[in-house]
């Protein structure tokens, strides 16, 4: 059975996103160089300190669910029923992701267009990701029954990586979607 966050944990959680989410609606309504963590401190009523202690800079502050998110990843390949495939999986928590956000709302857009313009916020966006390309791409070689990823395995981690962000910018996200599962699955045909 899994054991339930204690109080401490849950009181820490609701600080950190407390503190994200404060700070992102000021990014988003001032911009991200615009905003100082003082103010987002005061934002979050919180200390400087407090913000510090929860995210190691200030652009982490944007992404407060780069663990869980990578955790989940890992869990989509590991826990797959029976018969799936890694890539069905995906594609199919992808979808999902897809259908909970309503089909790129304004506030995704408003999101995505904030990382897209600042320099900073696609650099630590990147790194993150590559983060979670060697968590995919272990736990996709633990799968397929190997000692660490091949160069295929790590070729293939990144693409799906790289979906997202190709989804986040398309007019017709689920196309995308199907376009470039299409692709790793049977291959690209010219044309």
């Amino acid at each position: 059975m899994d054991a339930q966050p204690g109080r401490r944990e849950r009181k820490k959680a609701a600080t950190r996103k407390a503190i994200s989410d404060a700070a992102t609606m000021l990014f988003l309504e001032r911009g991200f160089d615009n905003v100082s963590i003082r103010e987002v401190a005061d934002k979050a009523d919180v200390s400087p300190t407090t913000v510090f202690a929860h995210f190691p800079q200030k652009e982490a502050l944007v992404f407060d669910e780069d663990d869980e998110q990578r955790d989940e990843l890992v869990a989509v390949v590991r826990e797959r029923a029976a018969g799936t495939s890694i890539l069905e999986a995906l594609r199919a928590h992808f979808h999902a992701g897809l259908v909970e956000h309503g089909d790129r709302d304004d506030e995704v857009k408003r999101f995505w267009a904030l990382i897209d313009s600042t320099p900073a916020l696609s650099e630590y966006a990147q790194r993150m990701w590559i983060r979670y390309e060697d968590a995919l791409a272990d736990v996709i070689a633990d799968e397929l029954g190997q000692p660490e990823p091949t160069d295929a395995v790590r070729a293939v981690s990144r693409f799906v990586l790289q979906i997202q962000l190709l989804i986040a910018e398309a007019p017709k996200p689920f196309e995308m979607l199907d376009a470039s599962f299409a692709i790793l699955e049977r291959g690209w045909v010219e044309g």
